[in-house]
């Protein structure tokens, strides 16, 4: 393409067959040898990465250099811009919790969160964890949190230098600020404190990144003493810890993309073997919020489909003891829960948009938190204490920045505590913000979120950035983004595409985008830029595709599906490899994911549909236009060599001249770069991109 110019000759990775035979059907992988071997050491230890593909990978990032030079000082006006919209010396609302209130703050030039308290009705601030302190000569560096126990003397802190996600935890005395001999290492990140503050519950990851085993630590002994609490012996599902509010009961979750199953301790007895709830059922989903002498929990068991509140008592909480609390209203999803003293509140999802919902434990009387505009997103943080009136949520719309809220579920007044500044200025009168309605190929209709300047043409002329994901039922929600101001202050639409596979418009909208209803996904964002191509919001020839993750699947879809519809792509850390790796049951994610792609393994009806949609099985000869692709090296979620293969068969199969990039970072994982400026680096770049692509330079 013109606009990249005098590229010098791209790498051509070597070409190593390696041929197998599933179902009777024989595929040939020609880069497979781009998967590292060791690749589990590799996690942990990147330096013994083979030299032949971190050779390939670091010849992949000068090529990419080189494509991406004329735009160096765009990003760094880019970054400027972004960097000028965030408060850099920022502090959140403190939570009160106890005597204490708890929050986070960052320092001008900080890239890592400081945790804090304070007394709870205000005064001198103490300084619990200084992130940057900790992050200090790393090239990467990931805080998992501050957990303090209930007498406050000591908190639990996690910390991943890798990007592997094998969070390693420490103990601190919060009076004195020094750390505990204890070290705990290769956990999900974070543990439950026992009420006495003597010791706390954490899950270990095993040497596949799987949360597999539940732990007990006693602090100030060696973690080759701690007890084994539960073992999940099904590879195929997910576990975590978490704990009540009341601290008097202890949550295992067991779960996969459609199936859960609880178990729980009581902290009375923390020798104790944890008690099943109800024992998992394929398909059916619950989880457990504590109310006293009830627990309440969601569920879509039976036909609740958008799911129902139900109650158990503590003492007995086995499903045949459940009872009916909020009825299950097609149409309505209900998102999560939380009890308190007084109140019963939930989050759900009506006509694709969010609601906070409150109900009078005694009286049963509820009533929903109200909001005006056409679009907009929600979060509800709800409270730390459980005896309380008081809860905390945050707004904001494309154009409005994030508002946070204390709202007294009694006198249902709502009191604004902070509004996200923006230092460099922001007019939201200056903008527009929309949702749309794209007719689907099937007759739906794809719910597609819009911001623009009030001045940007629609005539066609518009560049758009086009977002979206579509996977594992989340939503993609309609907030605030100083980010994207940068593209939108330029001429650009930028646009998300809210496309089954989520939740946008009810648990019916994720089921029609999963399994062999995958392919809605991709036709959903098809019909997206066609509908914004119709109504003149801008062109074919003007649109960037971008998404990651799961969304990189999708990138790679819409690639060989319609690659004319697209002037260029980003696929951020892409799930593109989708048949090899759901055949590769060794990997992190693999086992958990067969109920939100299908088992290629067992069954011949799974195989066939993955593989006519897998990206990477699906690169043919054809033009493509010019795509990004970015992946980290120890990333455990999409591994580095997804990425890695489908560049290297892009650029052998396609028939146009248009560049394929591949820009891997050697020192970070699935989220990128851990501080909040470095990461801005990244979106400076991947827009820098999308700009260039655009010839808005």
């Amino acid at each position: 393409m013109s606009i990249f110019k005098d590229l010098p000759t791209p790498p051509a990775a070597e070409k190593r067959p390696v041929s197998d035979t599933r179902h009777g059907i024989a595929r040939t992988d020609d880069y497979a040898w781009l998967r590292a071997d060791n690749w589990q050491a590799m996690f942990k230890d990147p330096s013994i990465l083979d030299p032949a593909i971190r050779t390939h990978l670091e010849a992949e990032n000068v090529y990419m250099n080189a494509a991406m030079a004329d735009t160096k000082d765009l990003q760094k006006t880019l970054f400027a811009e972004m960097r000028g919209r965030i408060k850099e010396d920022d502090s959140s609302v403190p939570v009160k919790d106890g005597a204490y209130a708890y929050g986070t703050l960052y320092v001008t030039g900080g890239e890592q969160p400081h945790y804090f308290r304070e007394p709870r009705n205000g005064g001198e601030r103490k300084l619990l964890l200084d992130g940057d302190k900790e992050s200090q000569g790393k090239a990467y560096f990931r805080l998992a949190g501050v957990d303090h126990s209930t007498d406050h003397a000591r908190g639990i802190w996690g910390y991943d230098d890798k990007g592997s996600e094998y969070f390693t935890l420490k103990v601190r005395d919060l009076e004195t600020g020094e750390d505990l001999a204890d070290v705990v290492e290769n956990t999900g990140g974070g543990g439950v404190w026992a009420p006495d503050g003597k010791s706390f519950f954490y899950s270990a990851l095993d040497e596949n990144h799987r949360p597999s085993k539940v732990f007990h630590h006693i602090v100030g002994t060696p973690q080759s003493d701690d007890r084994l609490v539960y073992e999940e012996e099904d590879a195929g599902f997910f576990m975590g810890v978490g704990g009540s509010l009341l601290d008097d009961y202890v949550y295992i979750d067991i779960h996969d993309h459609e199936t859960s199953e609880y178990r729980i301790l009581s902290t009375k007895d923390l020798t104790a073997e944890p008690q099943l709830v109800a024992e998992r059922e394929t398909g059916i989903e619950y989880s457990m919020s504590e109310g006293g002498d009830v627990f309440y929990i969601l569920t879509n068991d039976g036909d609740a489909k958008d799911f129902e509140i139900m109650e158990a008592p503590v003492e007995a909480p086995a499903k045949a003891n459940w009872r009916e609390v909020v009825a299950h209203t097609p149409g309505t999803l209900i998102l999560s829960h939380m009890a308190f003293a007084r109140h019963l509140v939930w989050l759900q999802r009506k006509d694709g948009l969010p609601q906070i919902i409150v109900r009078d434990r005694k009286t049963g009387e509820q009533h929903a938190i109200a909001f005006a505009e056409e679009a907009y997103s929600l979060g509800l943080q709800g409270a730390a204490e459980y005896d309380t009136d008081v809860i905390r949520f945050s707004y904001s719309s494309m154009t409005t920045p994030s508002q946070l809220y204390d709202y007294d579920m009694t006198t249902r007044q709502r009191v604004l505590l902070k509004t996200q500044e923006v230092p460099s200025g922001h007019n939201a009168d200056d903008y527009v913000t929309r949702r749309v309605f794209a007719p689907a190929h099937d007759g739906e209709t794809v719910p597609v979120t819009l911001l623009y300047r009030k001045d940007t043409p629609l005539d066609g002329s518009a560049p758009c950035l086009l977002y979206g994901y579509g996977a594992y039922g989340m939503t993609i929600p309609a907030g605030f983004n100083t980010n994207c101001l940068s593209l939108a202050d330029r001429g650009f639409v930028y646009a998300i595409a809210h496309v089954r596979g989520g939740k946008d418009k009810g648990f019916s909208w994720y089921e029609d985008g999963k399994m062999e209803k995958k392919t809605n996904t991709f036709k959903d964002f098809i019909a997206a830029a066609d509908f914004l191509n119709q109504q003149k919001f801008t062109s074919y020839a003007n649109i960037i595709a971008e998404g990651g993750s799961a969304g990189g699947m999708l990138m790679g879809a819409i690639a060989n599906m319609a690659p004319e519809k697209f002037a260029g792509i980003i696929a951020a850390v892409p799930f593109v490899d989708v048949l090899n790796t759901m055949l590769d049951d060794t990997l992190p994610l693999t086992p958990p994911e067969w109920p939100e792609w299908g088992n290629p393994i067992d069954s011949r009806s799974d195989y066939d549909h993955i593989a006519g949609y897998s990206p990477y099985d699906n690169v043919g000869a054809k033009p493509y236009p010019p795509i990004l692709a970015l992946g980290g090296l120890t990333d455990p979620r999409v591994t580095y060599w997804e990425p890695a293969k489908w560049v290297a068969r892009l650029r052998e199969k396609t028939t146009g001249g248009a560049p394929i990039l591949l820009k891997t970072n050697m020192d970070a994982g699935h989220g990128g770069a851990s501080g909040r400026f470095q990461r801005l680096e990244e979106v400076a770049f991947e827009y820098a991109f999308a700009i260039k692509v655009a010839g808005k330079m």
